[in-house]
């Protein structure tokens, strides 16, 4: 049963703090602003990845204070919701491809040369992200955004609307790792990782919307998010200030289309209920 939205708030305050603590304690251990390799093997390594779970442990606490036992296996029994038609697993799977793919083409047709393609090949990129779903890499995310928070939000404000608004929320989550040196985001932009991830929330919530709220195929489709995006890199370091523009022609590139695809999906979800893969009040 969806809550009330007190629920939401203290998610929200509970995630962010066990992430934000557990990132910052991992980065001071592992040597701070003088670290060589962020997290250092060891305590390090377990904060980090409790921060990464952070979403995952808060979200299941607050389902069993709401609903017990029943609540939180209902919630993890999502992870496993296979049955949801091939053409959703193709969607997942080839949504950031086909995004990077149109950019280079883009790019091509307008320059007259391609842009650089990643050296990783097509194959590694595609068994990376199913192996990273067999393992469920992505559960401590999505069960947190996808799984407690999208379904609560969108109660309030349509899944369209939920879609934005957890996006927001969803990539200033990420913000400490802009901060550190070591990690795959330091040095980065802000601005426009904000603008990606935002839309690529939408197109996440279009998935769940068509396949009746499986984390499964939300997990599979943040995997590929993370191991498909460097088929055609987009990374332009944006120098000491992560809120700076990025130089990426790529990246700019990457971002418009996903928003066209976004616009396409909060059009769509506008006329879907708000309910899908949960009970509502």
């Amino acid at each position: 049963m969806v809550k009330t939205p007190g629920s939401l708030l203290t998610f929200f305050v509970l995630t962010y703090l066990v992430t934000w603590t557990s990132w910052l304690a991992a980065w001071g251990l592992s040597g701070g602003s003088g670290a060589t390799g962020y997290p250092r093997p060891g305590l390090p390594v377990l904060l980090f990845y409790i921060g990464v779970f952070g979403p995952f442990l808060v979200a299941t606490w607050l389902t069993h204070r709401q609903e017990g036992g029943v609540g939180v296996r209902a919630l993890l029994a999502r992870l496993v919701q296979w049955d949801v038609g091939l053409r959703w697993y193709a969607f997942a799977l080839t949504f950031t491809i086909a995004i990077k793919l149109s950019v280079a083409l883009i790019i091509r047709l307008t320059t007259g040369a391609w842009p650089t393609f990643g050296s990783e090949p097509l194959y590694i990129m595609v068994a990376a992200t199913i192996g990273s779903v067999l393992v469920f890499g992505q559960a401590g995310e999505e069960v947190g955004w996808r799984g407690y928070a999208l379904p609560r939000l969108a109660n309030r404000f349509g899944l369209a609307g939920a879609s934005v608004v957890l996006g927001i929320i969803w990539a200033f989550w990420h913000l400490p790792l802009f901060f550190i040196t070591g990690t795959d985001t330091s040095g980065q932009s802000f601005p426009l990782y904000l603008l990606q991830v935002v839309a690529i929330s939408v197109a996440i919530a279009w998935l769940y919307a068509n396949t009746n709220g499986s984390l499964l195929l939300t997990m599979l489709m943040h995997s590929a998010v993370n191991n498909t995006k460097d088929i055609v890199p987009s990374v332009a370091q944006s120098g000491a200030n992560p809120y700076a523009l990025s130089a990426s022609l790529v990246g700019w590139l990457t971002a418009a289309l996903l928003w066209v695809c976004a616009g396409y999906f909060i059009v769509r979800m506008r006329k879907l209920p708000n309910s899908i893969g949960v009970k509502s009040e």
